[in-house]
C-alpha cells in the first residue's frame, strides 16, 4: 500500500520481564473514581455515575522517559493510576464477564494541566488539552493477569523527589475494574490494545520541573517519571 504520508508508529508498552511489546489502540480514562479524590474537587462521590475521558495513544509515556515540561501551563499535575490493559473487546460487556477481557495491568500517571482544566471547567468546554497533551499519558510496564492475578486490592503510592504525596488501596475505587470495563463498553466497542486508566486517589498536586514523579502499586512494576 502506497501512503501520501509515513505512517505513524505503532504506540506500545513493554511487557514485564520480557522483550515482547503490548500494542496500544486508544486510551480511556475514568473521572473521580476514589471518594477522598472527588471530595478534595468539591464532588459527591456517592451521586455520581463513572465518567469518561480520552488520550490520544501517541500521548504514552514509557519507565523512565522524560516528560518534557508543557507548554501553556504554569500548574502541571501528577494522578497515580492502576492501568487496565485489554486483550479482548466487546460491545455491551456484562459485569460477570469483564475480568476475562483483561490482558494484563500497569501503573500509571494521568499527568494533567490543571489550569487548562479549570478554564475548561469554567466555560463548559472540552478536556483535550488539559488531559490529552503529548506525554500525557505515563504508563510503566505490563504485568499479566495470568501472572499477577486481577488487582482488586492493593497499596497504590506517589512520591515526589522520595516524599509521598498519594497513598490509597485499590479497593477505595468507587467503581471496580469490572463496573467500569462493563459501562464504557455500553458507550464504544472495546478493542483488543485499549488501555483504561481507572482513576487517581486523594492527594493530586503541581510538579516541577528537575523533580521526579513515582508510582508504585502492590505486584506491579515501579513507573518513574523525571520532569525535564
Amino acid at each position: 500500500m502506497d501512503f501520501v504520508v509515513p505512517p505513524p508508529t505503532q504506540p506500545s508498552l513493554p511487557v514485564a520481564g520480557t522483550t515482547a511489546r503490548f500494542p496500544v489502540r486508544r486510551i480511556w480514562c475514568v473521572g473521580r473514581n476514589y471518594a477522598e479524590h472527588a471530595r478534595e474537587f468539591g464532588h459527591d462521590p456517592d451521586r455520581e455515575p463513572p465518567f469518561f475521558f480520552s488520550k490520544p495513544a501517541d500521548a504514552l509515556l514509557t519507565d523512565g522517559q522524560g516528560l518534557p515540561y508543557p507548554p501553556q501551563t504554569g500548574n502541571l499535575h501528577f494522578e497515580a493510576e492502576l492501568v487496565v490493559a485489554l486483550g479482548t473487546g466487546g460491545h455491551n460487556i456484562s459485569q460477570e464477564a469483564a475480568l476475562g477481557h483483561i490482558w494484563g495491568y500497569a501503573a500509571g500517571n494521568d499527568f494533567t494541566r490543571r489550569d487548562l482544566q479549570a478554564v475548561a471547567k469554567e466555560l463548559g468546554r472540552p478536556w483535550d488539552l488539559a488531559k490529552g497533551f503529548d506525554f500525557s499519558a505515563a504508563c510503566g510496564a505490563l504485568s499479566p493477569a495470568a501472572a499477577v492475578g486481577h488487582l482488586a486490592r492493593g497499596r497504590i503510592a506517589l512520591s515526589v523527589d522520595g516524599v509521598q504525596r498519594q497513598e490509597a488501596d485499590l479497593s477505595d475505587m468507587i467503581w471496580s475494574v469490572d463496573e467500569i470495563i462493563s459501562a464504557l463498553s455500553a458507550s464504544v466497542t472495546l478493542k483488543p490494545g485499549d488501555l483504561i486508566y481507572t482513576g487517581t486517589p486523594a492527594g493530586v498536586g503541581a510538579v516541577e520541573r528537575g523533580q521526579t514523579v513515582r508510582v508504585d502499586i502492590d505486584g506491579l512494576s515501579s513507573l518513574v517519571t523525571p520532569i525535564t
